[in-house]
Parts: C-alpha cells; structure tokens; sequence
C-alpha cells in the first residue's frame, strides 16, 4: 500500500510537487493546445492543477472540480497518463479520477458551492491560490460539462 507523500506544512508552492520535466511537457501541452496562453500562464495553471488533484485526493466524498482554465491543466496531466498515474499515487496515494457531470447538473449556485469548495479544499491541503487562474468553474467541452473526481473513487 502506498501512502500519501508528506510535506512539511510551510510548502505552499504546488509546483514542488511536479518533477520540472513533468512540468514542463504539461506547459508545452498547454501552449500548443491553447495558444492563447503563454508559458508563465501556462507554469502558473500546472501548479494549480496540481494542487487541485492533490486537494481532490485528500478530500474523497467531496465533489471537487477545477477552474475552466485549471481544467486545462487537468486535461494535459491526464494525456500523459504515465506522469499522471505516478503522480497520483505518489502525492495523493491513489488514482484521482477525472468524471464528468451530465449537462445542466448543476446550478448556479451549486456551481459556486463547488467553487468554494474547491479552493477551501486546497487552502486546507496547505497550497496558495493563484485567483486569477480561479475566477469560474470548468464548463469541460470535452466532457460536456464540470470536470470533478468522483465522491466513490476513494471507497472500496
């Protein structure tokens, strides 16, 4: 059985928890896939998607779900499905799975629960919050809708 990795409390700075070449296919993933976005946006969205999956693992039961461009981030870790699995394992100790909600699921104000939610999740998790990467949640095109991890993928 694999435990969570520990950290000391004043590690704040997700990032760390990422391996730098991790990091940087996920920044190179990002910048091709959204052009839009540029690499110091992009380094600032991985570190967040790592603190939401790493948040997500310490709180099974809760539905978590990311920013819409944090959810970014969830995608291209989850591409690389190597990284992602180790990083689960080593970080979280287990597989964070990536489910999506059905269209219309949520309401507004659930939507904002969520968001919440989310960031307390990873503000207990002992990670900052980089706001402007958190200002909606993810309306995932891919799946349809919200990007969460399942509330029974903890449960055996």
């Amino acid at each position: 059985m694999t435990m969570a990795l520990e950290r000391p409390v004043d590690v704040t700075d997700p990032l760390t928890l990422l391996a730098p070449d991790v990091a940087d296919r996920l920044v190179r993933r990002i910048t091709t896939e959204h052009p839009e976005i540029g690499a110091e946006t992009a380094l600032r969205i991985v570190g967040q998607t790592a603190a939401f999956v790493a948040a997500s693992g310490q709180h099974p039961g809760q539905s978590l779900a990311p920013s819409a461009l944090v959810d970014y981030g969830w995608h291209a870790f989850i591409l690389h499905t190597v990284d992602y699995a180790i990083f689960c394992e080593r970080v979280v100790g287990r597989f964070v799975h990536h489910v999506p909600t059905e269209d219309g699921e949520d309401s507004a104000d659930e939507t904002q629960k969520t968001r919440q939610r989310t960031l307390d999740a990873i503000t207990a998790a002992g990670f900052s919050i980089d706001p402007d990467l958190w200002p909606d949640m993810a309306e995932c095109t891919q799946c349809h809708a919200g990007c969460t991890d399942s509330p029974n993928s903890g449960k055996k």
